[in-house]
């Protein structure tokens, strides 16, 4: 078993909202540090755009084993001095079964850079944020991660039980594959051949780094130990009240008035059960308070991981501006309604996952801001597979165009509420597109310890540091 665990986890959240400033804050304060994987490929080409004014991305480049690789990617993605303002992202390629091969290494590339940058100059712990349910890109993310020596690996919103293997392999610089979710067929077999990915880099054996499933009940954890590919390490148990995407609720729920699902006693993790596990565990969701942390580790628990305070602090990757206006909403208050700022959506994420939002009025929480705005799938992170009627492999999103999606083979039912989170996150981070109608909106997510946020200010304070979060939740 792992010893002397810190008590906090940064929340991975994505898209770079837990960036490397941020991660390498929480690392250096003695806590654990997680950078985003998510769309990280999408984010360096962006950062590259608009002219890497800090140099970071460069510098990390300049770190990377295949020179070749980083210059091509600078090549084709850096603009010096920055795009114009109203000028539109040239996007990376779409991901499919095969890569293609620039794809992946500039995957491999830019989880490496982000991964490099919050490890730099300290010897903090780092680990790297990826979701189950976004599958094509996870074998070069997690190969550029573990080139960069990541320390921990966190993944959730599924069951990833072909990752340890995964991660056991990578580290040898071996072949590996993941099977590949198709929703009408039999599962396709995505192949990762790392040598192939680097023709320049002589590779020698990587750290293996730990891993962290992120689960929803006690019985996943146990099924997790016992099944999965290779070893687990520990785990982080996330319950309904954290942000972002949300296991659904156990057995046939029901919805509030609002249309919020309905989480019960079924849906509650008991410390004492994941102590049989004999493995370190963290708890997640609406947990960010002294008080809590004190009790879940006097219940056997590692500590907390938390995602909701770091996200609104000064260091996060959310651009200051949206940061400011959710800070200012909830002090200025009061909340819409009586459920409060936070809405648990279960219509709006395509993966199927109920997606917590909270409800800013001009942001894509606002009904009447999701139905003005035009449908398009251009980044495709969420896309499903599907099978023809010949058994070819296609791609579809439920976000998409309606008409696109139900040429595809879907129904209009399926369409109905889904929002684009692919271009909103990236918005929420200053990276948002400019499509042909204008500028893409931002939907930002959080948990229920958004309204604990209050006990962080001081003396009319307006925002605060990441240091200020660790400090208040190790005040006891």
């Amino acid at each position: 078993m792992i010893k002397n665990l810190p008590p906090i986890i940064q929340g991975g959240m994505g898209i770079a909202v837990s960036d490397w400033k941020l991660a390498k804050t929480v690392s250096r304060l003695g806590q654990i540090g997680i950078v985003s994987g998510t769309g990280i490929n999408s984010v360096i080409v962006r950062r590259l755009q608009n002219g890497d004014p800090d140099e970071s991305v460069r510098k990390a480049f300049a770190a990377f084993p295949d020179q070749e690789v980083a210059e091509a990617v600078l090549k084709q993605y850096f603009i010096p001095n920055g795009k114009a303002p109203q000028a539109s992202y040239q996007r990376a390629p779409l991901y499919n079964l095969k890569g293609p091969l620039p794809l992946w290494q500039l995957t491999v590339l830019s989880a490496f850079t982000e991964v490099w940058l919050a490890k730099e100059g300290h010897e903090g712990i780092v680990g790297i944020n990826l979701l189950e349910k976004i599958q094509l890109p996870t074998l070069p993310t997690l190969y550029g991660a573990l080139l960069a020596n990541v320390d921990l690996v966190v993944m959730g919103a599924g069951i990833p039980r072909e990752i340890p293997k995964a991660l056991d392999l990578l580290s040898l610089n071996q072949e590996t594959t993941l099977r590949i979710f198709v929703e009408n067929g039999e599962d396709e077999t995505l192949i990762f051949d790392p040598l192939r990915m680097l023709p320049n880099y002589k590779p020698s054996d990587l750290k293996r780094p730990w891993f962290f499933p992120i689960v929803s009940s006690a019985s996943l954890a146990m099924n997790l130990k016992k099944k999965a590919q290779g070893p687990i390490q520990g785990f982080i148990v996330e319950g309904p009240k954290a942000g972002g995407h949300n296991a659904p609720p156990r057995g046939n729920y029901p919805f509030n008035e609002i249309g919020e699902p309905i989480y019960g006693e079924r849906d509650r993790v008991l410390p004492e059960d994941m102590q049989k596990l004999e493995l370190p565990f963290y708890f997640a969701g609406d947990v960010a308070t002294p008080e809590k942390l004190k009790e879940l580790q006097s219940q056997g628990a590692q500590g907390i991981q938390v995602g909701t305070l770091f996200a609104l602090c000064e260091e996060s990757g959310i651009s200051p501006a949206i940061r400011d206006h959710a800070l200012k909403s909830l002090l200025e208050g009061p909340p819409p309604d009586k459920y409060g700022w936070v809405f648990t959506d279960a219509k709006s994420s395509p993966t199927g996952f109920p997606f917590k939002a909270i409800k800013l009025p001009d942001s894509l929480a606002n009904e009447t801001h999701y139905e003005q705005r035009t449908r398009i799938c251009d980044l495709g992170y969420l896309r499903h597979l599907y099978k023809n009627q010949e058994g070819q492999v296609f791609y579809r999103c439920p976000a998409e165009p309606v008409e696109d999606y139900i040429k595809k083979g879907g129904t209009k039912e399926e369409t109905v509420g889904k929002k684009c989170l692919c271009n909103a996150l990236m918005t929420d981070v200053g990276l948002g597109q400019i499509q042909k109608w204008g500028p893409e909106s931002y939907l930002l997510t959080a948990g229920d310890d958004f309204n604990n946020i209050p006990r962080l200010l001081q003396n009319n304070q307006k925002s605060y540091s990441a240091a200020q979060v660790i400090k208040y939740l190790l005040s006891q």
